[in-house]
């Protein structure tokens, strides 16, 4: 077993939000154990309806894309991502659409206050890392820019 065998089975652990995965192969054996931070936090908002977030394009057969050019927007705080400004708002983008840097793309709040973030330069979201709701950590990627 190889290092990226298990970043996949990593990814495959973050993906469907699960606490521990098991993988046995041969004479490997793997475990793979995560805490769940969002259930310690008490709901952000207990009335708030979760906005989908239109599924990632298939940018994978676009040849128009060019992966070493994709631009991953990442969170500058800990907090809950919001893809709307109010339960029930449209999301402030999905998939596909082009942004001007200075639009808004999400909310992220912390500690009671909301926290726009904005795009910091122009592009075509291609991809929506996480899930209106979620709790993000510092760091990781919200959106991605092409």
């Amino acid at each position: 077993m190889n290092v990226e065998q298990i970043r996949e089975l990593a990814e495959i652990l973050r993906v469907n939000d699960l606490c521990a995965l098991e993988y046995v192969e041969g004479d490997a054996r793997v475990r793979l154990e995560r805490a769940a931070q969002a259930a310690a936090l008490p709901p952000a908002r207990p009335t708030a309806e979760q906005v989908p977030i239109s599924q990632p394009a298939p940018i994978a057969g676009d040849p128009g894309v060019d992966f070493g050019a994709v631009y991953e927007l990442k969170s500058p705080l800990v907090g809950v991502f919001y893809a709307s400004p109010s339960p029930g708002a449209a999301p402030f983008v999905e998939v596909g659409r082009q942004v001007r840097a200075g639009d808004v793309l999400c909310i992220v709040e912390a500690m009671k206050l909301m926290n726009e973030i904005a795009a910091d330069r122009d592009g075509k979201v291609v991809d929506c890392c996480v899930k209106n709701g979620d709790v993000v950590e510092y760091g990781q990627t919200l959106f991605k820019i092409y």
